[in-house]
C-alpha cells in the first residue's frame, strides 16, 4: 500500500529535499575531510579572511556553542587556527591556514557539483522561477520565526 501524502504537500517537500540535498553534500565534503556546516566557515574565512568567532556566529547565523565545536574541530585538522584578539581580550580572531587552501579548491568544486546535481535538468528560466519562490518562502519563514511573530 502506497503511503498517503500529508496534507502539506509544499512542507513535506521542503523536508525531502532538504534532506536529501544535506546527505549528498555529507558525503562529498567527507572525502575532503570537512563535516557538513565546516564548510560554510572555511568559506567565510577564504573570502573575508581572519574573523572573530563571533562575527562567524553573527554571518553564519549561528550560536557560540556550535561554533566553538566546529573551530576546535577545524583547528584539530589543521584548517583554522585560533588566536586571542590584540585589540580586546574577550575576543577570538580564527584564520584559515596555509593548509586549508588545497581544501578550498575541492570545496568549491563539491559546491559547483551540489548546484548541478540540484538544477538538473532546469532550464534557466526555472532556476530563476525556483530561486524567486524559495526567496519568498525564506522570507515567510524568517517573518513567522521573529520573537514578536
Amino acid at each position: 500500500m502506497k503511503p498517503s501524502m500529508p496534507a502539506e504537500p509544499l512542507t513535506n517537500a521542503i523536508v525531502r529535499v532538504a534532506r536529501l540535498h544535506r546527505a549528498l553534500a555529507q558525503q562529498m565534503l567527507r572525502g575532503v575531510g570537512l563535516h557538513l556546516g565546516q564548510e560554510l566557515v572555511m568559506m567565510q574565512l577564504w573570502e573575508h579572511g581572519p574573523q572573530t568567532q563571533t562575527a562567524l556566529v553573527r554571518m553564519l547565523d549561528s550560536d557560540s556553542a556550535t561554533m566553538t565545536r566546529t573551530v576546535r574541530r577545524l583547528e584539530a585538522a589543521g584548517f583554522v587556527r585560533s588566536r586571542p584578539s590584540p585589540t580586546d581580550k574577550r575576543a577570538t580572531i580564527i584564520e584559515a591556514t596555509p593548509a586549508s587552501q588545497a581544501v578550498r579548491r575541492e570545496v568549491e568544486r563539491i559546491w559547483a557539483q551540489l548546484e548541478t546535481n540540484a538544477t538538473g535538468d532546469l532550464t534557466a528560466a526555472q532556476q530563476s522561477d525556483a530561486l524567486e519562490v524559495l526567496g519568498h518562502i525564506e522570507a515567510n519563514l524568517a517573518a513567522a520565526n521573529r520573537p514578536d511573530a
